[in-house]
Order: structure tokens, then sequence, then C-alpha cells
């Protein structure tokens, strides 16, 4: 079995739903220590100034795991949501997803911590609008034991993986014999090679939040995250 494991992320690039697509199995690792000035609480948009980012205000204490940073109770919120609406409410596709992000910032959910707000939308935009059947799951489901590489190995085999995709960052830490030595193929997820789409605010920039996809590309957004890749490989024309 393929498995990933990442720390959830706050509406994140199209790499992270790359990765997500290729394994069977993506466990949110969010019970491990939260890092500021990341991609937890805050992402990036496109501008007629550039990329700008969006950041949830969670305060700056630094000792607490991703899965315990309260979300705050003031108008971020709303305030992310016309900032959103502001830079792409001119996107060919931004009507047809309005109502459910209108929602998600707007609504009368009220998120009770940084955890369950990104693991919704990132579930949220990896089934309905790619149609990726990827399971997921949360590492505190398996009681993982030990640090650093010993806690994701545990993990892993835990969740019965056969198979590890990591980010090609992780090149920097982790030790392929530990994971030839309990029986998981170690595979390197490779960013590269993303084609460009018509983006709104040249020029044109890869890192930013799957948003920006969704509201320029709409239904052709899996195209331009793995299936160009298919098409490639395959020889054949892309058919969603």
């Amino acid at each position: 079995m393929r498995v990933a494991v990442i720390q959830s992320n706050y509406i994140p690039w199209k790499g992270y739903f790359d990765i997500i697509h290729d394994v069977d199995l993506f466990i949110f690792h969010d019970d491990i220590q939260y890092t500021k000035n990341d991609w937890r609480n805050r992402n990036r948009i496109k501008t007629p100034r550039g990329t700008e980012w969006i950041s949830i205000p969670v305060g700056p204490a630094e000792n607490r795991r991703i899965c315990d940073v309260v979300l705050p109770a003031s108008n971020w919120r709303a305030k992310h949501w016309r900032t959103i609406c502001q830079y792409y409410a001119r996107a060919p596709f931004f009507d047809v997803y309005k109502g459910t992000f209108e929602e998600v910032f707007l609504g009368p959910t009220r998120w009770r911590n940084l955890s369950d707000l990104n693991q919704y939308l990132i579930k949220l935009i990896a089934r309905e609008f790619l149609g990726i059947r990827t399971a997921f799951a949360d590492s505190r489901s398996y009681c993982p034991v030990g640090v650093k590489q010993d806690r994701l190995l545990d993990l892993l085999v835990k969740a019965g993986a056969t198979y590890y995709l990591s980010g090609p960052a992780a090149k920097a830490y982790i030790d392929p014999a530990r994971f030839e030595k309990a029986g998981i193929q170690l595979e390197w997820k490779d960013y590269g090679g993303y084609p460009e789409y018509p983006q709104l605010f040249p020029p044109f920039c890869h890192e930013v939040t799957v948003l920006d996809l969704l509201f320029n590309t709409g239904p052709d957004a899996p195209y331009y995250i793995w299936g160009w890749r298919d098409c490639r490989t395959e020889g054949t024309a892309w058919a969603d």
C-alpha cells in the first residue's frame, strides 16, 4: 500500500494534492510540533502586485502541536474571503466554486482548531473538485511512538505501508536504509514540469494556493496537477 504522511496546510498548493493523488492512503501528521512562518496557517494568492500572503492569526506561541492550535474568534475568516473575492472574482470559474467556499468562510460552522479547518478544506477540494479517491486518516488514530524518523516509521508500519512517498525536502534528514530495513520502499515526489495555465496577474507563479488553479481552470484543474503527466507517458489526449 502506498502511503504519504504530511502535516495539514492551509488551502495548500497543487503539489500537495499531487501527492494525495499518488497514494492509496494519505495521513495527516498533525500531532507534532506546530511551526511558525510555515504553510500550516497561511498560503499565497496572486494579486496585481505579485503574490501575497493570507494568514490565519494564531498567536506567537511555539510550544504546541498543530492539532492544538486554537483558531481565534476574530473576523479573519470574513477578511480572507473578501481578499479572495477581490482578486479572483473575475477568474473564469470563480462562480462555480464561490458558494462552497463562501459557506466555509462565512457559514455558521465555527472551526475549533487549525487542524480541523485544514483537513476539512483539503478533503473537500480533493474529493469534490479534483475527483481524488485516496483514503484519508489522522496520525492520532495510530498512536505512533518515538521521535522524528522513528515516529514516522512506527506510523507507517502501523498503517500497513509498503511504499512511502515523500516530498524531496525530506532527503536532508531521511535515511533510506532505515526504510529498507523496515520493508518499506521509499519514493521521492518530483514536483518538476507542471504546465502553466491561464493565470490572472502575470508573471506566472506555481507556488500559490490551489484555489488559484481551481478558479482559473475549473474542471480542467486535475490536468494541470497530474493529467499532463499521464498524457506525456501514454501519448494520449487528456480526458477527465
